[in-house]
């Protein structure tokens, strides 16, 4: 048998029977200026209010406050119908009461549009078996 010829079946992201065909258009265009913006300038709002608090309550605090992120970011749900929501992580950074554009135009992670989550494939990405790309409705 020609090795060209052969199809690895390895759990690869290049999948197109389990991921879909891969577009290039998503390779090539930049984000847009405003997205790239406003995500600096959220990481300097966190640097900021990092430093804060240190001056205020001592070094210990935010890298407390940092271990508590990382554990409630963790806590997902298992992977089927019912997507992670994260309350505690986001009651804990305050991102609770931020009003964004999913709050009056819905949440994109829930539209019909979406296929089915394949219970045992993100299973196996989550647990680390398989090399896929995660779900997008769980992750």
């Amino acid at each position: 048998m020609d090795a060209s010829k052969t199809i690895l079946l390895d759990g690869r992201a290049e999948d197109p029977l389990r991921f879909g065909i891969h577009g290039v258009k998503s390779d090539i265009i930049e984000p847009h200026p405003l997205e790239s913006a406003y995500s600096s300038a959220k990481v300097r709002q966190q640097e900021m209010k990092k430093k804060i608090l240190e001056n205020t309550y001592g070094a210990a605090f935010p890298l407390k406050m940092d271990l508590d992120r990382q554990i409630l970011s963790k806590f997902q749900r298992p992977p089927g119908a019912i997507p992670s929501s994260f309350v505690g992580l986001e009651a804990m950074t305050g991102t609770l009461e931020d009003f964004g554009f999913e709050d009056y135009l819905n949440d994109p992670r829930e539209s019909e549009s979406l296929r089915p989550v394949d219970m045992h494939h993100a299973m196996e990405v989550r647990l680390g078996l398989s090399k896929g790309p995660p779900c997008p409705t769980f992750m």
